[in-house]
């Protein structure tokens, strides 16, 4: 059956339907803190290292629920994406009451567990009910994760002079509410949910080498490492895009509006990703290509951060955007064999996650030693171009000689991998 086909059933558009809200409550929770912080520092006190935390304590989690997703799936897919929207739509609530720092930094980490369940469970989710789509589907999923952002990075300073901040980031609970309905909708029924589908056990010896635990290879580490320090990027430009220009003199709404047209040109980057990455085997030169533009952009920061902002941010957008895709399908190169796949990427992105989840921090210190955070655009850059070496080992005759050939005996099965439920 074709991807076309499947997609053309009003109970798998309305899945998409599910999946596509679910994917815009992922990000704003982060997202809407940058352009309220003056608001947020002048209510609270809030240092710029606690508002560091405020992003990097999400990421964090999503990093340590990435290692940990094998009991995730234990919970069930539809039972665990649930409550991961669920928790993010009760931390929204919680910040109309938690107006201190220390209701701000337990709101962030509530709303990280739930975005980090949901991240963790949604794409065998999505692999599951759509078998033949699973790519196409995936694509529409990481671009409303973007575009959640972008959202909460517009709607914010608009609701800000109207409402007051707690209310401003306590509206992230209306799509939350909404998600979590059109999820409970779309996943009703045993047709809409998969069966336990088999999965591959292990070979047995005799058949085919034992895969090596990822933590012991080197080249799984240089993985997880590029990844992190592109993350960081995508984390650090999240959490302080909009603060560096608050202090700069800009309006709530200019600093939200350039945080928005980042996270759009993200998304446009992600989506070229998707259409011709196919065309480009090995994967260097369009990584290489992103990592120059990423430092360019964070050269116009320091440099000339009035004068070349809307450039930067375009370079920054489209750089970064792409590498978190690519990065991912790079790592994907390594393995043919989807449970090997699935252990090494989930390895790569926990690894990363925990890297990129404490660079937000680490500009918020050095922020408040300093006094700018152009010190953190230069740590950044100068950890994008570390990356590079990295990045050229990456050669296709190299990946091809990380995993050994399958052997062609049949993998003998079980129903019992995953729960749907």
């Amino acid at each position: 059956m074709t991807s076309r086909r499947i997609l053309s059933t009003p109970a798998a558009l309305f899945a998409v339907f599910a999946i596509i809200l679910v994917g815009l409550n992922l990000r704003p929770a982060l997202a809407a803190v940058g352009p309220l912080l003056d608001a947020i520092r002048a209510s609270t006190g809030l240092s710029f290292q606690a508002a560091g935390w405020a992003t990097s304590l999400p990421i964090l989690a999503m990093g340590v629920l990435a290692l940990g997703g094998a009991a995730l799936y234990a919970i069930g897919m539809r039972r665990g994406i649930a409550i991961g929207v669920a928790l993010i739509l009760i931390a929204s609530v919680l910040r109309i009451w938690f107006d201190t720092t220390t209701g701000l930094l337990l709101t962030a980490a509530l709303a990280g567990i739930g975005i980090g369940a949901v991240q963790t469970l949604m794409p065998g989710y999505i692999k599951y009910r759509f078998p033949q789509g699973a790519e196409r589907v995936m694509g529409l999923y990481v671009t409303a994760i973007m575009g959640g952002a972008a959202l909460a990075a517009m709607t914010a300073p608009t609701l800000l002079p109207a409402i007051g901040w707690q209310y401003a980031l306590a509206a992230c609970a209306v799509p939350a509410v909404l998600a979590l309905a059109a999820w409970f909708v779309a996943t009703r029924t045993r047709a809409a949910m998969p069966a336990a589908t088999a999965a591959p056990q292990p070979r047995a010896a005799s058949i085919a080498p034992q895969p090596v635990h990822p933590a012991r290879r080197l080249r799984t580490w240089a993985l997880a490492c590029v990844f992190g320090i592109e993350t960081a990027c995508y984390t650090l430009l999240l959490a302080w895009l909009a603060p560096f220009y608050l202090e700069r003199g800009w309006s709530a709404f200019d600093a939200g509006a350039l945080l928005a047209g980042l996270t759009v040109f993200e998304v446009i980057a992600g989506l070229t990703v998707s259409t011709v990455a196919a065309r480009f085997p090995d994967r260097r030169g369009p990584l290489l290509v992103c990592m120059g533009l990423g430092v360019a952009g964070f050269a116009g920061l320091i440099f000339a951060p009035d004068a070349l902002a809307w450039p930067a941010v375009a370079c920054l957008g489209l750089g970064v955007g792409a590498l978190f895709p690519l990065t991912l399908i790079l790592t994907l190169d390594h393995s043919s064999r989807p449970e090997r796949a699935g252990v090494l990427t989930g390895f790569v992105q926990g690894i990363g996650y925990l890297i990129a989840g404490s660079m937000p921090f680490a500009a918020g210190l050095l922020r408040d030693e300093l006094g700018t955070f152009t010190a953190a655009w230069g740590v950044i850059a100068v950890a994008l171009l570390a990356a590079i070496p990295l990045t050229v080992r990456f050669s296709p005759r190299s990946i091809a000689r990380f995993e050994p050939a399958p052997a062609s005996t049949p993998v003998s099965t079980s129903a019992s991998a995953f729960n749907p439920t």
